[in-house]
């Protein structure tokens, strides 16, 4: 069996700011202190800095083997100039647009990104480990490319043929595609994963389970799609970061391994056991939300209250179900998905909660090392590590290194990487 053998030296993680990703970047900077962890992150709507910031006191700063660079893995100049300047030995890849929806509306931005950001980052491995390299790339994927199941079909396997149904879907299986003909091609050592649905904190307010929580704190009606009848297998996003750090060091070379949470679910279940979780947690937000008065039957809440739902028109290309196979996974390097469902809920719905009552952190700037590098917009270097909205102007795009800092004031220069 094939162990990866990277050093703990530069490890590039795409995608580092959105859901998954910041919890991957979190998780490995903590584990591994003595790994220099590079994030790279267009930071697009679906992604938020301020989840991979540390928070002490009400101040906000970087870990101290984080650095955070703002870029677009479909910039070849900069991901080719990234890998040199950081002496990148190790990829994790998980940037991507992945909403589902969007791909149906706007399905170019879905391949620029998944397909020729991923060929992008192969090829900037390639050229700067040479071909035969023991480092390792790591793609990060979806079950979505083997289509959907029937109610009584088996789960997916590593064996499934691809079937993708939506533009996401298809994105994504043509950039494992490429990834294991790289490693055919060039002999990369890659491995990939295919996960099931992610929940749990940090998650972007579009994705079905926030979706549900801030409709119950807003007191809204539910929109649920079609007859709601659609069946997912849902993964705690902290179960899928110790999978990703397992495989990452431990899955043989060229290999493919499926993650699943067992727990297949229809999505009507799914908004009623959410429901009957929040009403038993926080009765008495609920019943002000929707101006209900309490109600003592000894009955499962969404019978006692009723779900405030609507129906809504389902989606173009709606897949039916998806459940994943995890044994091989779990027999070759001994994972298997340990939170409880109802309790990962929990938190998830205390997560979005918290996010509701109390707003915006007060943020502070980091003091920087000599060296750090990082990309903004803008010339006003005092907000060079506040992400916050319009923290942004239009001119002055660039990188820049930290050379040193006085009586409170940090200096930058331009960084100019040499072609």
């Amino acid at each position: 069996m094939y162990i990866c053998t990277m050093n703990s030296k530069n490890l590039l993680i795409t995608g580092g700011a959105g859901f998954i990703g910041s919890h991957v970047v979190n998780y490995f900077a903590d584990k591994y202190p003595d790994t220099r962890i590079i994030v790279v992150d267009a930071l697009t709507y679906a992604s938020n800095i301020h989840n991979i910031m540390e928070v002490n006191d009400f101040k906000v700063g970087w870990k101290e083997n984080v650095l955070f660079i703002k870029s677009d893995i479909r910039d070849v100049e900069v991901i080719t100039n990234i890998f040199i300047r950081c002496e990148i030995d190790g990829v994790i890849h998980l940037a991507a647009e992945s909403h589902v929806d969007n791909s149906i509306e706007t399905p170019n931005i879905f391949v620029e990104t998944n397909v020729m950001g991923t060929l992008n980052l192969l090829n900037a491995a390639k050229n700067y480990w040479g071909e035969n390299s023991p480092n390792r790339f790591y793609h990060i994927s979806t079950d979505e490319v083997y289509g959907d199941l029937k109610m009584d079909e088996a789960p997916f396997t590593e064996m499934t043929p691809y079937n993708p149904s939506s533009p996401y879907s298809a994105s994504k299986a043509s950039s494992d595609h490429f990834v294991r003909a790289y490693g055919r091609t060039f002999n990369m050592n890659y491995v990939i994963s295919n996960c099931s649905n992610n929940y749990g904190p940090y998650q972007h307010k579009e994705k079905l389970i926030p979706v549900v929580i801030n409709c119950l704190l807003e007191g809204k009606k539910i929109p649920v799609y079609g007859e709601g009848l659609n069946v997912r297998d849902w993964l705690w996003v902290g179960d899928h970061v110790k999978a990703i750090d397992t495989i990452f060091f431990n899955g043989r070379k060229g290999q493919t391994y499926n993650i699943g949470g067992d727990n297949e679910i229809s999505n009507l279940k799914l908004i009623a056991l959410i429901f009957d979780l929040y009403v038993e947690n926080y009765k008495e937000k609920f019943l002000n939300a929707y101006n209900f008065d309490e109600k003592n039957e000894l009955v499962p809440n969404h019978i006692k209250y009723g779900i405030p739902s609507k129906f809504v028109t389902d989606r173009k290309g709606h897949d039916l179900r998806y459940a994943v196979n995890s044994n091989k996974l779990q027999v070759e390097l001994g994972w298997k998905p340990e939170k409880d469902f109802a309790e990962g809920m929990i938190e998830t719905i205390d997560y979005y909660l918290y996010l509701k009552t109390q707003g915006w952190i007060p943020l502070d700037e980091k003091e920087p090392k000599i060296g750090d590098l990082v990309w903004t917009k803008g010339d006003g270097l005092s907000k060079l590590y506040y992400f916050g909205e319009n923290s942004w102007s239009e001119d002055s795009d660039g990188y820049y290194i930290f050379v040193g800092g006085e009586d409170g004031i940090t200096h930058w220069k331009p960084y100019i990487y040499e072609k």
